[in-house]
């Protein structure tokens, strides 16, 4: 039986090699293979660009001790790594990004444009891990969307996994309604995390900026890992405006990002179900 795949995008920097040393991490909790994917605007630059790619396989394959696959697509970058992952058996994808600034692939627009539309989480890292081995502390913000839910299937992913505490980050909402939606999911998701005797704390916060204020817990929690999920219908609009989801992606405190769209899919781990059944 072939294993699941971690995929790593591939530009050959030093963020990509940290991205890698994420999805080794990763990696032996799951038993995944990695694959390092490299996308090409055409196909005459396939076999210098495999030629190079191929390199950088037999050097850090050499230096952690684990195989790595190779793999060249044809495309556009914004399409190809998404298209692949739901089309074939990858676990999540695991990418470097450069930040907010500066013109290089993976800038913080950059990846939520990678990210948006695909079935698979990705994990966004911008340094490489801060600790050898897992992931102890989550930063989870809940909203008053309905499909926040979905999201707490992936909590409890980490939970199985990687034996994480979830710290809940509960906004301030002045409107009647929507929170009273908000306090509806706080109430499902004790109901869930309770059920299967997970480490949570919940926190309230102070303020509008749902973005900041999550950056500013996590650093002070020393959290390995912020859990979001995409806006649902997020369009072009919100890439040039600014989506608070590219601001925590790209967070100036470079804690890594686990990112999920609605229906993200958990059937092929078959665990946990955040329906409270």
């Amino acid at each position: 039986m072939e294993k699941d795949i971690l995929l790593v995008p591939w530009d050959f920097t030093e963020v990509a090699e940290a991205a890698l040393q994420h999805a080794l991490i990763v990696a032996k909790k799951l038993n995944n293979q990695i694959t390092l994917i490299h996308v090409v605007k055409s196909l005459k630059k396939d076999d210098e660009a495999l030629a190079e790619l191929n390199k950088d396989i037999e050097k850090f394959s050499a230096k952690y001790g684990e195989k790595l696959v190779p793999l060249v697509l044809e495309g556009n970058l914004f399409n190809v790594i998404s298209d692949y992952a739901s089309e074939n058996d990858v676990s999540m994808v695991i990418m470097g990004t450069h930040g907010i600034k500066g013109m290089q692939k993976f800038t913080g627009s950059y990846a939520l444009k990678v990210i948006v539309g695909s079935k698979i989480p990705f994990i966004v890292i911008q340094d490489p891990p801060t600790k050898k081995d897992t992931f102890k502390d989550i930063v989870f913000p809940l909203d008053y969307r309905s499909e926040a839910k979905q999201k707490l299937q992936w909590a409890l992913f980490l939970v199985k996994y990687f034996g994480v505490k979830i710290n809940i980050i509960i906004p301030t909402i002045k409107d009647k309604s929507l929170n009273a939606k908000l306090m509806g999911n706080v109430h499902f998701a004790e109901k869930i995390l309770d059920k299967y005797d997970c480490v949570y704390e919940l926190n309230k916060i102070e303020g509008s900026n749902s973005a900041e204020e999550s950056i500013a817990f996590a650093q002070k929690v020393d959290a390995d890992m912020i859990l979001i999920m995409t806006t649902k219908g997020i369009g072009l609009t919100d890439y040039v405006l600014g989506a608070q989801e590219q601001y925590i992606i790209a967070n100036n405190a470079k804690i890594p990002v686990m990112v999920v769209n609605p229906r993200t899919d958990l059937s092929r781990y078959g665990t946990f179900s955040a329906t409270g059944g």
